[in-house]
């Protein structure tokens, strides 16, 4: 048996660096666009304001907000749980 004040961390399947991951590829091309394939024009459209550009920044500031909350704050599992959740997997 397992020490029951031992726990397993939910890593990879965190939600929140799924978050993270989506909207910072949103934030790294809008970021991209917003430099090198935004015109004058489209600028003056936007009331002098680079939107992709800002958009991006955003995103990837929220991204990485997101992948410091989940490093700092990990969800965790209790072994009791995770016992019994194995145990549930090989009885199927």
């Amino acid at each position: 048996m397992t020490n029951s004040s031992e726990s397993h961390g939910a890593k990879a399947f965190d939600i929140r660096l799924i978050i993270a991951l989506l909207i910072g590829v949103y934030g790294v091309v809008l970021t991209v666009m917003g430099v090198g394939f935004t015109s004058d024009e489209d600028i003056a459209k936007a009331a002098d304001i680079n939107i992709n550009l800002w958009a991006g920044v955003a995103m990837l500031v929220f991204a990485g907000a997101f992948v410091l909350w989940a490093r700092l704050r990990p969800v965790t599992v209790p072994a009791e749980e995770a016992e019994r959740l194995e145990q549930e997997r090989k009885h199927d």
